[in-house]
C-alpha cells in the first residue's frame, strides 16, 4: 500500500521505492528530508508498480529490497525505462544521500565486481605525491609552531613532548605513529575509547586536540610512507585487535562488523572522511558508524574528494569545533545535500 505526500510541495524528483525491509526504511527517513523530493509511495508487488506508473508517473523508481534477484519485475521495469523513467539501486542511491556505505546490506559478490575499488597507478601516484609535497612544507615551514608547542607542554605537565604508539596501517602492517603528548603520563595503556581518556588530558593537551594541533608530527609518518595526508585514521593495536576478534567470533558469518578489513587496503591518514563527518567514537556502535564513512571513502576516493576532506578540516582546525563533541559533520552533509535528491 502505499503512502501518499501532499503535492502541494515543490515537484523536481517524483520517486517511487519498489521493495521493503531495512533499506527501504533507511531510503524512506532520508528522501522525506529533501524538500524537493515526493515521495509517491512504497510498493511490493507488481500491480501496485504498474499502476503507479500508470497513474503517478514517477521521475525515478529506487530498487530497496535487500534480496533482488529473480524477484525484479522486470517487464513493468523495462517499460518503465523505455518511458524515460530512471531505475537505481538503492545502495548506491544511499551511499549518495548520506556519504556512507550500507555495509549490513553489502554482498560478498557485490565488492568483488566493484570497479570504484580499484584505483588507478597515476592516481595513487598523484595523491602519493601531493602527501610528500604537503609534509614537507609542513614540517619546514611550522617548525617555529613545533618549538612553541613543545616547550608549552614541557611547562605544563611532566613527561616527554612526543606520544609514540603502535598503530595498523595499510595491508595490516604495524608502525610507530607519532603525536604531541596531551595526556599525563600513567600506568597501563591508555583505554580503547576517546571518553575514557578525558580525565587524562593536560591543559596544553585540551588546546592542541582542540584544534588539531597533537596530529601535526604524523608529517613524519607521511615522509616514512606509513601515512597518507588523507585516508582512515589508522588503528590502534589493542582496537584493532579487539576489532578483529569481534569480527570473527560472530555468531553469524563470522562478521558483525562488515567487511572490516578493507580499511587496510589504503595508506591511513592524519585526516579522514570519517574524522570530517563523525565524532570520536565512544564504544563498538560508534566505531562501526565510522567504518561506514571509512569504506565510502575507499571505494569513492579521488583527488577532489581528497581536497573536500583537506577543505574541511581546515574549517574544523580553524573554528576548533568536533574535537570532542557531536555529529557535526553529518549536519554539514545534510545541510549541503539537502536541495538534491540525486544526480542521474
Amino acid at each position: 500500500m502505499a503512502s501518499r505526500i501532499l503535492r502541494s510541495r515543490p515537484i523536481t524528483e517524483r520517486v517511487v521505492l519498489l521493495g521493503g525491509g531495512p533499506l527501504a526504511d533507511l531510503l524512506v527517513r532520508e528522501l522525506w528530508t529533501r524538500p524537493h523530493c515526493i515521495l509517491l509511495g512504497v510498493v511490493e508487488d507488481v500491480d501496485q508498480l504498474a499502476k503507479m506508473i500508470k497513474e503517478d508517473a514517477p521521475d525515478r523508481i529506487i530498487l530497496a529490497g535487500a534480496e533482488r534477484r529473480g524477484q525484479l519485475p522486470f517487464q513493468q521495469l523495462f517499460e518503465a525505462r523505455v518511458k524515460g523513467i530512471i531505475i537505481e539501486d538503492g545502495v548506491e542511491v544511499y551511499e549518495r544521500l548520506t556519504g556512507k556505505l550500507a555495509i549490513e546490506l553489502l554482498t560478498p559478490s557485490s565488492l568483488i565486481f566493484w570497479k570504484d575499488f580499484r584505483k588507478s597507478r597515476l592516481h595513487l601516484a598523484i595523491a602519493r605525491g601531493i602527501s610528500l609535497l604537503v609534509a614537507v612544507i609542513g614540517m619546514v615551514g611550522l617548525a617555529p609552531l613545533f618549538g612553541l608547542i613543545a616547550l608549552a607542554i614541557k611547562l605544563d605537565s611532566r613527561g616527554p613532548i612526543f606520544c609514540v604508539q603502535d598503530r595498523v596501517g595499510m595491508a595490516g602492517k604495524r608502525f610507530k605513529l607519532v603525536k604531541f603528548r596531551t595526556m599525563h603520563p600513567h600506568n597501563g595503556d591508555a583505554a580503547l575509547w576517546f571518553q575514557d581518556n578525558h580525565n587524562h588530558v593536560t591543559r596544553v593537551g585540551r588546546w592542541l586536540r582542540k584544534f588539531r594541533f597533537d596530529e601535526l608530527p604524523q608529517f613524519l609518518n607521511i615522509l616514512q610512507g606509513h601515512m597518507a595526508l588523507v585516508g582512515p585514521r589508522p588503528q590502534r593495536v589493542p582496537k584493532f585487535e579487539l576489532l578483529v576478534l569481534v569480527s570473527r567470533n560472530a555468531p553469524e558469518c563470522g562478521e558483525p562488523i562488515p567487511y572490516y578489513s578493507l580499511r587496510s587496503m589504503v595508506r591511513p591518514g592524519i585526516t579522514g572522511w570519517a574524522q570530517v563527518r563523525y565524532r570520536y567514537a565512544t564504544d563498538l556502535d560508534e566505531e562501526i558508524e565510522k567504518l561506514r564513512y571509512d569504506l565510502y571513502y575507499i571505494k569513492h576516493m579521488s583527488l577532489w574528494l581528497d581536497l573536500r576532506i583537506l577543505f574541511e578540516t581546515a574549517m574544523t582546525v580553524l573554528s576548533g569545533r568536533g574535537s570532542e563533541n557531536g555529529h557535526h559533520g553529518e549536519a554539514v552533509l545534510n545541510r549541503q545535500d539537502r536541495n538534491t535528491l540525486v544526480q542521474g
